[in-house]
């Protein structure tokens, strides 16, 4: 029988209580930290999450050089899923795949030969169909790590050692980007330029402490290096503000907008059709086609007419317009603001400073630290380079020796059973020197290698001397690291024509009426819209003359019904005096009996519907209250941008907002409902944006019937019930001529008995 297994009985079953929340907080911060460290954040040394490092170092392993021949994604993805990173071989194949794709990656870091997937969003082949190897810039982030210029630590199941970091050649973490959701935390870094990050890593080797100001170009100064802003591997055009990029680089938080880049091409004839070439950075083009095509068949995007994907290697996107008269900047802006031709490239520089603090740094800091990096490992790598020139100069002083005496050393091996002592002994010599006597071969016996071991001792020795000062030396070192980062200035060089050439440009978005591309994203059609007497609201298709054939609900009427069309802007104006604006095109459609209007606006209960109309921007009202107060009001003032409306005339009750009538010729008609007419003078009645009004006239009871504003010279006209006009001149309205505020006098002959002016 083998060992008892069972836990002692204590009658308790071993079991130890424990604090469920202490539990759960250890092991939930556990969890956390390894997302933080092992799975989101990137190091801002090399740039690297832990899946890319051990990829690159694995395809190093595998002896993937850019100058080698290809191999097998399978056989990299098992390498490290088998030696360095234990976890899903789909996830570790996807991160290959983005390191390959020349629009996800401003500088590809891996050379990828087969489907590695495209800008439409399809996905790369199967991992048994593709193969890879390096590029340069994965050649440059290895360089030194051969040479003890980073620490390894073992791997998951400790057969192997891996890179806690690369060395770092390549500023990658800032020419590649990254982005990443971590518990509590994210990070997003769009790509920049390699070029420019080398001027701004070299403005600071000369000055450490340049501001992020110092660190921008200028364009006002073409000669002056330094980093523009983000250079997108998919071009397209950033429309920020110089000032918001240097406050986004200086928090390290805050965002770019990037639009799509377009062109017009003349069709001849006056006909033409838009071309976009550029799409933003992580757009998918057949998901953004897609949606636009959506857009078009919703209506949404009036002056289109079709657009067509023309993309082959390039993109190519076709729009064409309604029409030849529709203004391509109105179209390109109404589809800026709908669809995802413009975007938002979050930055948030979340990274592990030195590999360890999880920390939002500024521009400055992000280079700074790299450049702290570069010179840890030039130390390093200079100390492994002087450890192994003592070595060889150890051994070449005890090859030397050998030549001095090699007469003696042959008899010493030819008659000693233990050469090794006896030599040790005779000449002072080391163990290693007399190994690599013992190990020499006859042919090296011969006169011309002493020249060749001599000539080597004295070049090591001057060698041994330079690396003795440039340790010694902050100033040397930093000079090394200058001219590294020139080479890598030189090999990623900018200029036009170049292959790493600038892909993204920088542009003031340009100043559009928004009024217009509002109208623009609506199609025009003739509507008719009813208000209810209880306060329903709908829009009937084309302009209806005859309203007598509409449909209300039982008890309830038609208040008010007007032609319109869907770009239009409607006015409400309510008893409480109060204003809201509506959008003709988001009134409900002409079925059933519409919407009520406190769904759509927030009306106060005990306020009802005054009347509604088209907002014109160039009219003016003259508005009344049943009290007979009253002032005139630009259309303009009116408009509401919230459901909440806007306060126009101050009414307490039981006094309330009765009348508006337009603005037309010189004069004022007031009818109180004593039947008493008074004609003043417009210029008496003031202009407000908002108030309670002046007196317009006077009542000893009851209050205002009806207003009307007329010009004198044409007289004053009033329709009976029966539809009969009546026009009294201006000399007959001398008796009822006055100023505001005035009680009047009765109406004359023949005026209707509703106290209205139109019957």
């Amino acid at each position: 029988m083998g060992q008892n297994l069972l836990p002692p009985s204590g009658g308790d079953d071993n079991i130890q209580p424990v604090d469920l929340k202490a539990a759960l907080e250890e092991r939930y911060l556990a969890y956390a930290l390894s997302t933080i460290m092992h799975r989101a954040l990137p190091d801002v040394r090399d740039g690297l999450k832990p899946v890319h490092r051990r990829i690159i170092h694995a395809m190093s392993e595998m002896g993937l050089r850019s100058n080698s021949s290809f191999k097998k994604c399978a056989r990299i993805v098992g390498d490290v899923i088998g030696k360095f990173h234990p976890h899903g071989d789909q996830s570790v194949y996807d991160a290959l795949v983005r390191l390959a794709q020349d629009f996800s990656q401003r500088y590809p870091v891996v050379d990828g030969q087969g489907n590695f997937g495209n800008i439409d969003g399809d996905s790369a082949a199967a991992y048994r169909y593709t193969e890879a190897r390096m590029t340069d810039v994965a050649t440059l982030l290895l360089e030194g790590i051969d040479q003890d210029a980073v620490d390894f630590r073992p791997t998951y199941n400790e057969e192997d050692d891996e890179p806690v970091v690369l060395p770092g050649a390549f500023p990658n973490l800032l020419a590649n980007g990254t982005s990443g959701i971590a518990v509590g935390m994210a990070t997003s870094i769009p790509p920049h330029n390699a070029h420019e990050l080398c001027d701004a890593a070299l403005l600071l080797i000369k000055n450490p402490a340049a501001t992020v100001e110092d660190l921008m170009a200028d364009p006002a100064d073409p000669t002056r290096g330094g980093i523009e802003g983000p250079d997108l591997p998919t071009g397209g055009i950033i429309i920020d503000s110089r000032a918001s990029i240097i406050e986004a680089y200086k928090s390290g938080r805050g965002g770019f907008r990037v639009r799509a880049r377009w062109t017009i091409e003349d069709l001849g004839r006056g006909g033409y059709q838009i071309v976009i070439t550029e799409i933003p950075f992580q757009v998918q083009k057949s998901r953004l086609i897609e949606k636009i095509a959506e857009l078009l068949l919703a209506r949404k995007l009036p002056l289109l007419e079709d657009i067509r994907d023309e993309s082959a290697e390039d993109v190519r996107v076709v729009l064409v317009p309604k029409s030849r008269s529709v203004d391509a900047t109105l179209l390109m802006e109404s589809l800026f603001k709908l669809s995802e031709l413009e975007s938002r490239i979050p930055l948030n520089m979340n990274v592990l400073s030195m590999g360890r603090v999880p920390k939002v740094m500024a521009l400055n800091e992000v280079l700074l630290e790299w450049l702290a990096h570069r010179r840890d490992v030039l130390v390093r790598r200079s100390r492994f380079r002087l450890a192994a020139i003592d070595k060889r100069l150890e051994i070449l002083g005890g090859l030397l020796i050998a030549y001095l005496n090699i007469d003696e050393v042959i008899r010493i091996i030819r008659e000693e059973d233990e050469p090794k002592p006896v030599m040790m002994a005779r000449w002072s010599l080391s163990d290693v020197q007399v190994e690599a006597i013992l190990n020499m071969r006859l042919r090296a016996l011969r006169k011309l290698e002493e020249f060749e071991i001599r000539t080597e001792h004295d070049n090591l020795t001057r060698e041994k001397s330079d690396i003795e000062a440039l340790l010694a030396s902050e100033d040397k070192q930093w000079r090394v690291i200058e001219h590294e980062i020139q080479d890598v200035r030189k090999n990623f060089a900018k200029g036009r024509g170049k292959p790493f050439a600038r892909l993204t440009t920088f542009a003031d978005a340009p100043e559009a009426d928004l009024e217009a591309i509002q109208q623009a994203m609506i199609e025009k059609e003739p509507i008719t819209v009813v208000v209810s007497e209880k306060g329903w609201i709908r829009a009937l298709k084309g302009h209806i003359s005859d309203t007598s054939t509409l449909a209300f609900k039982e008890g309830d009427g038609l208040k008010v019904a007007f032609p319109a069309q869907t770009t239009d802007k409607i006015l409400l104006l309510t008893t409480g005096g109060k204003a809201y604006t509506l959008g003709a095109d988001k009134l409900p459609g002409g079925r059933g009996h519409g919407e009520p209007l406190r769904i759509m606006v927030d009306m106060e209960n005990d306020q009802d519907v005054l009347t509604a109309f088209v907002h014109d921007p160039a009219r003016k009202l003259l508005l009344a209250s049943t009290a007979g107060n009253g002032f005139i009001i630009a259309e303009q003032e009116m408009i509401a941008n919230t459901r909440k409306g806007k306060q126009i005339m101050n009414v307490s009750v039981p006094d309330e907002t009765k009348l508006s009538a337009p603005i037309r010729g010189d004069h004022v008609a007031v009818v109180g409902e004593n039947r008493k007419l008074l004609v003043f003078p417009l210029s008496q009645v003031p202009e407000m944006t908002r108030g309670k009004g002046v007196r317009l006239q006077r009542y000893k009871d009851g209050g205002i019937s009806d207003i009307r504003c007329f010009a004198i010279e044409e007289g004053l006209t009033w329709e009976d019930s029966a539809g009969r006009t009546f026009t009294k001149t201006k000399d007959e309205l001398i008796e009822w001529l006055g100023d505001r505020a005035s009680a009047g006098r009765a109406v004359p002959k023949g005026f209707p008995r509703s106290g209205k002016f139109n019957g």
